[in-house]
């Protein structure tokens, strides 16, 4: 009788209108990480305003600086930075990712410095706008430890990627986070798969999404490695934090042996923890060898450039 009570309930909670079925404790969380991780971007870049000083260090080849009413906030000439920001010297400064510093001069902390980071204030309100849509959502199912985890280490797995293909210029931005969280969200849904009502909704528009912002990332000026670092780092991470006991497993793990749910989760949770794990670990192992050792990915997949930028007869793909 306590396990068909048991079944009836979960039936009537799984025909609700929600996506899907989320047990009482995980809707508790309070989101406080992803406002503090906005205000710090946004601290950050005021405080790289303040050190590029447009007016102080401008010299006028490229033009004017934007914003002058601003005083040493303003912004470099257009010629210089379309995204309304700093000079890319400044950006170097502060900690942006630079294949020659992190290889040459041993400063791999700008594989986490870059992450916090953005090259202008269009660049900023995107990211951050992004970030609060994402990860305040994933931050009250899942709580801050988890989704910190995610974030971080997207970012620098987003990181390794880009400073693998990527050997001019610099680069800067939390896109390579904000992708892992996006990554994390469609291994959720594959690895959580049964306590989903809405399978086939959630699973394309989440993969529209991926897409569409994949797609966004072949755009000159837009570092892809980045984004598909971040996105691979945090699709596998998602299965390893985001796994949800299944179903009636928490209602049932104090009755009797015979009526309640011997496993926490399910076989396929399990292969997809140990699998993910062991990739997750080969992946920044290699990436981090190679990168260290001063290897050119690029010169091992001559295709792979078109992943980040395509060239068409309205712009070339050799810019930084």
């Amino acid at each position: 009788m306590a396990s068909e009570d048991l079944e009836s309930r979960g039936e009537k909670k799984r025909g609700n209108n929600s996506s899907y079925v989320i047990e009482d404790r995980e809707t508790q969380w309070t989101s406080w990480l992803i406002p503090l991780i906005v205000v710090a971007n946004v601290a950050v870049f005021v405080v790289t305003m303040y050190v590029n000083n447009c007016p102080k260090h401008n010299l006028g080849f490229q033009g004017k600086c934007v914003a002058k009413f601003l005083g040493r906030f303003s912004f470099e000439p257009w010629k210089e930075n379309p995204l309304l920001g700093p000079s890319s010297s400044t950006l170097v400064k502060m900690g942006g990712l630079v294949w020659e510093k992190v290889v040459d001069q041993h400063q791999a902390w700008r594989l986490i410095t870059c992450i916090w980071l953005h090259a202008g204030i269009i660049h900023l309100v995107v990211n951050m706008l992004s970030l609060v849509f994402i990860g305040i959502h994933l931050e009250q199912q899942f709580g801050f430890v988890r989704i910190g985890i995610i974030y971080l280490l997207s970012g620098f797995g987003g990181s390794i990627l880009s400073a693998l293909f990527i050997r001019n210029g610099v680069s800067v931005g939390a896109s390579g986070a904000l992708f892992g969280l996006l990554g994390a969200m469609l291994s959720e849904l594959i690895t959580n798969w049964s306590i989903y009502s809405n399978k086939a909704a959630a699973l394309i528009t989440l993969l529209f999404l991926v897409v569409i912002n994949l797609g966004l990332g072949i755009l000159p000026l837009v570092n892809n490695f980045a984004h598909i670092g971040g996105f691979l780092t945090g699709f596998l991470l998602g299965f390893i934090l985001l796994p949800r006991p299944q179903y009636g497993w928490l209602e049932r793990r104090n009755l009797p042996a015979d009526v309640r749910v011997r496993t926490k989760y399910k076989a396929y949770q399990y292969v997809f923890w140990l699998v993910s794990l062991a990739l997750l670990v080969a992946g920044f192992t290699v990436g981090l060898v190679m990168l260290f050792r001063g290897v050119n990915a690029s010169k091992h997949c001559h295709w792979c450039h078109y992943l980040d930028c395509v060239p068409t007869a309205k712009w070339k793909c050799n810019g930084t």
